[in-house]
């Protein structure tokens, strides 16, 4: 009997859900036929069987969150031993099968399964929960890791933060208990899960590590001819604003105190969803037509009504845009997502009265708020950005 594991889906997390199950014990599976759908914090994705075999249990149903490497699918016969060794470079049939990041030794434990040297010999904890950590002041050597072989977790160092002395769940466990209400209180008790948990977590590190500042002005947008297409022309803007200011198309590094400057530009658009809140990525905005970038906007707003995204398509965005007044809202205080160091924020469009030359006119203006990370951007480099985008989107075509 060989044990099949979680593995790593690439995109930096922890954990995944079980969205359901594609096969039953007894069935007999081929090489890549999809075993479950996982939903994680970004996409819904199809974990493929590794090798053939026939199907002796599964761990987890659906709904159940489950560790990155906790047991998935147990399988007996046909070759599923064999290429299951193949894949762990041979002697342990139950390895992670792909990439766990080892991040300068965030993780005691090598891609292959082993016990990384003991010069690697530290605290497991993802990035994240090491970042959260330091913001909070908690040791994480006095903390019980709830991950896979103890890793410790974002929901980990949360708890151990609270005031009120809540501990983490046990050591090794893969599932997590949903929350209790306290003694007393009534009304429905809802445990955040997939988008808004990671949604959650998100803004948890940009309050600690980012120092947020917002301007705010408006685009007069009389010289339109009425049939423009408003978000194809606010990103438009946005790439030329960030031809003139590159400092704002850049992710930071707090902790090597570097920036890293982009000469494309990516934009992660904040969709809401009944779920919480996805950012898909529109790359190379400044490369593409009007016509293109439209094409491009209905098939990301489809993928975001049937999650069917691909996860290239949900990360490294280099600037974001946050068009909040398709529903209502003049200005805002949108939040910065590291390591990106700025966000655009669109407010609902409106006719507005303006004093012209000593006389009073009705022009059509768009609000418009600007955050920015003023650790690595000035508020001088801010403002010039916001006039280039404001140059552009008054532009009558």
């Amino acid at each position: 009997m060989t044990t099949f594991r979680l593995p790593d889906l690439g995109e930096g997390l922890s954990e995944a859900e079980i969205v359901r199950w594609h096969v039953k014990v007894g069935d007999t599976v081929a090489v890549d036929q999809p075993l479950l759908s996982v939903e994680t914090a970004k996409a819904v994705v199809e974990v493929p069987a590794p090798a053939a075999g026939i199907i002796t249990a599964l761990h987890g149903g659906e709904g159940a969150r489950i560790e990155i490497g906790a047991p998935l699918v147990e399988f007996n016969g046909g070759d599923s031993a064999a290429a299951l060794d193949a894949s762990a470079g041979g002697g342990d049939s139950g390895t992670v099968v792909g990439h766990m990041p080892n991040d300068g030794g965030s993780y005691a434990e090598s891609a292959a399964g082993g016990t990384a040297p003991a010069s690697l010999q530290r605290i497991q904890a993802v990035p994240a929960a090491r970042a959260l950590a330091r913001s909070l002041g908690v040791d994480l050597a006095t903390v019980t890791g709830s991950g896979s072989g103890g890793l410790v977790t974002l929901s980990d160092v949360i708890a151990a933060g609270l005031p009120n002395g809540r501990t983490a769940a046990p050591r090794g466990s893969t599932m997590r208990p949903a929350p209790q209400p306290l003694p007393g209180e009534d009304g429905q008790v809802q445990e955040l899960r997939s988008l808004r948990r990671a949604m959650a977590q998100s803004m948890a590190l940009s309050r600690d590590l980012v120092m947020e500042c917002t301007v705010v002005d408006d685009a007069d947008l009389r010289l339109w001819r009425g049939r423009d297409d408003y978000t194809v022309r606010v990103l438009r803007a946005i790439a030329c604003a960030c031809a003139d200011v590159p400092g704002l198309n850049a992710w930071f590094d707090g902790d090597s105190q570097a920036r890293r400057l982009f000469e494309h530009v990516d934009v992660g658009l904040a969709v809401d969803t009944p779920d919480g809140l996805i950012v898909p990525v529109l790359r190379n905005v400044g490369a593409q037509s009007a016509e293109q970038l439209r094409g491009e906007l209905n098939r990301l707003k489809r993928a975001a009504v049937d999650r069917s995204f691909r996860s290239e398509e949900l990360r490294h965005f280099t600037f974001m845009l946050s068009n909040f007044g398709m529903m209502a809202g003049r200005y805002a205080s949108p939040v910065v997502v590291p390591p990106a160091v700025a966000i655009l924020g669109t407010g609902r469009t409106r006719d507005d009265v303006v004093a012209v030359d000593g006389r009073v006119e009705i022009h059509r203006r768009m609000p418009l708020s600007l955050t920015f990370d003023h650790r690595v951007v000035t508020g001088a480099e801010a403002v010039r950005w916001l006039a280039a985008l404001i140059k552009d989107l008054e532009l009558p075509e």
